[in-house]
């Protein structure tokens, strides 16, 4: 360790060191974070209070709705109150500890995608035995398994970042991010750095091409359609989510999957607003919004009237 500076707090320089810019940025980071919660906490209720919404793909999205809020309430609220106080510190514990959770929370987001990509799959492709394959014991299944694995590679990734020396304790980024603490370190990263393509790829890089190779035979499926319109509204549903799931893999891949000499601060912070903010706020519009029974239970929970009839 020699000369080196063990660190017990880091500064946060944030998205932007331009007062107006920043202003602007809070704002921005504000509203996409309150739509964003507010869409999902909706949709968990409406998917509690509403029997007729008690299946397999349900469950999976009230899952999803929920690691979308802790998912952003990891970095958000840090930086929005950071901005009020003009406290742009956060200790080293602090700081490991919203890294560990902003790990766990976007891998566990990542593999439930792909396990939703499963549920449409049987849900299109085999329709006769999808009840008897998505059993309870399969959807607790497909749920657990992210939020397990998940926390396992976040807490890999955290244990050895304890044992880095910093000579620098300044973040160029909103949000005490791996690759950021990794390129403050005086310390050797080989490690570190093989670790987040290592641990990153069952993580990330499967699920993403899980997804897309699911929806081959969902389009060819859909395609048989007999109804024009059937095949469009299907085509559509299916078009939007993958333009959702482009946008949140898109990102983290160019962040964490591309060689470092390629990435600078803007585009980072560009990319990670994306994926921290922009997907979770999207994600209840495109899953929800577009889905006639959930309007139905959304309409009758924020009607209060549960005989209210479908729209």
């Amino acid at each position: 360790m020699g000369n080196h500076t063990q660190v017990s707090e880091f500064i946060l320089l944030g998205l932007s060191e331009q007062p107006l810019h920043r202003q602007m940025l809070f704002g921005l980071s504000f509203s996409l974070y309150l739509i964003g919660c507010t869409g999902n906490l909706l949709t968990i209720l409406a998917i509690v209070r509403d029997p007729h919404l008690h299946s397999p793909m349900y469950f999976l999205l009230s899952n999803l709705s929920l690691l979308d809020i802790c998912f952003t309430s990891t970095t958000i609220p840090k930086m929005l109150v950071n901005h009020l106080c003009g406290n742009i510190t956060i200790s080293f514990s602090a700081c490991l500890a919203q890294m560990y959770f902003f790990i766990a929370f976007g891998a566990a987001d990542s593999i439930l995608l792909s396990a939703m990509a499963y549920d449409r799959y049987l849900a299109v492709c085999c329709p006769l035995h999808y009840m008897t394959i998505m059993s309870i014991l399969r959807c607790a299944s497909l749920v657990l398994i992210p939020w397990i694995s998940a926390n396992l590679v976040s807490m890999v990734h955290t244990i050895l970042m304890t044992r880095l020396s910093f000579c620098t304790n300044r973040i160029p980024h909103f949000f005490c991010d791996i690759n950021a603490l990794i390129k403050l370190t005086c310390s050797d990263t080989q490690v570190n750095e093989m670790l987040v393509l290592v641990l990153g790829g069952p993580v990330v890089l499967i699920p993403f091409v899980y997804i897309m190779a699911s929806y081959t035979p969902i389009a060819v499926a859909v395609w048989k359609l007999p109804s024009a319109q059937g095949r469009w509204k299907a085509f559509s549903t299916c078009g939007s989510h993958l333009c959702v799931v482009s946008l949140f893999y898109g990102t983290i891949i160019g962040v964490y999957f591309n060689p470092a000499s390629t990435h600078t601060t803007q585009k980072d912070m560009a990319a990670s607003v994306m994926y921290t903010m922009v997907t979770p706020m999207l994600n209840p519009f495109i899953y929800s919004l577009r889905n006639r029974d959930l309007k139905g239970a959304l309409r009758r929970l924020l009607s209060r009237n549960p005989f209210a009839k479908p729209l």
